[in-house]
Order: C-alpha cells, then sequence, then structure tokens
C-alpha cells in the first residue's frame, strides 16, 4: 500500500493544482509541505492524549500521506528510508541517538 501510495503521489506532483490535492500542495513548496507534515503529527499526538482510537487511525493515514509527499518533494524515495531503517536494526536505539551526536 504504501509503495502504490507513493507512486500515486509521484505521478500527481506535476498534474493540474486545480484538480489535485498533491500537485496544489507541492506547488506550494517544501515549507507548506513541512507545515501540513507538523500539523498532522500534533493532530496524532492529541488523538493519542484523548485515547481516540480512531481519531489516532485517521490522523496517521494523514501524517504517512504528508509524510510520502514531503519525502517526494525532497528526492528521498521508501527505499531510501528502508535502507535506513536496515542500517538501524539490532542497534540499540540509545546507542544509535548517540552515534548521531557531534
Amino acid at each position: 500500500m504504501l509503495a502504490r501510495l507513493e507512486q500515486v503521489i509521484g505521478e500527481r506532483r506535476l498534474a493540474d493544482p486545480s484538480t489535485s490535492y498533491v500537485a496544489k500542495l507541492s506547488a506550494r513548496g517544501v515549507p507548506k509541505i513541512a507545515q501540513k507534515l507538523g500539523e498532522e503529527a500534533v493532530e496524532a499526538v492529541i488523538a493519542a492524549m484523548a485515547d481516540d482510537r480512531e481519531g489516532l487511525i485517521g490522523e496517521s493515514a494523514d501524517l504517512i500521506f504528508h509524510l510520502l509527499v514531503l519525502l517526494a518533494a525532497k528526492g528521498v524515495t521508501l527505499a531510501d528510508v528502508a535502507a535506513e531503517l536496515a542500517r538501524r536494526e539490532g542497534v540499540s536505539g540509545i546507542v544509535e541517538k548517540a552515534s548521531r551526536k557531534g
């Protein structure tokens, strides 16, 4: 599903902004896409804190969608993200985070 969504976003990025939300958002640039991603993240947190399972599911879908739009705008693929996750596999989160300092 995520790979298909990534493909659809890629196809729609350069479509007519009057007919495609992805194209409209993309035309507004990375700052607007990043703002939308942040809004969705906050809404997901609010739903989680309110113990709103359905809200969390919906907001998580919005969050993932907007993340994929941002990744596409920056030329980053799901394969790039998967490679980074694979690189981190088996490494303690504490150790991995410490390795990013400096």
